[in-house]
């Protein structure tokens, strides 16, 4: 599946939940990752993602699309991050 996660975290924590997604996805705009995941991976990146965030204060978004071909990005000023397929 494709995702694409967004997150709002305590500036302390934000290197934690920063070096978890890069593990697995694509960095594309400061709080913005996208990339392909198996299912075994969703899971543990999930959990992963838990383990480091305090959910009575961070928020962490994750939008499961099954098909990137589906997915239209318009990007209007600057190309932060990397658009490609993390394979």
């Amino acid at each position: 599946m494709f995702v694409i996660v967004v997150y709002d975290t305590l500036a302390e924590r934000n290197p934690k939940i920063l070096k978890t997604c890069r593990r697995y996805l694509h960095w594309v705009q400061r709080s913005v990752f996208q990339g392909e995941l198996s299912a075994a991976q969703h899971r543990s990146f999930t959990a992963a993602i838990r383990k480091v965030i305090d959910t009575s204060y961070d928020s962490v978004l994750i939008y499961r699309i099954q098909t990137p071909v589906l997915v239209e990005t318009e990007t209007i000023g600057q190309d932060l991050g990397n658009t490609s397929p993390i394979l």
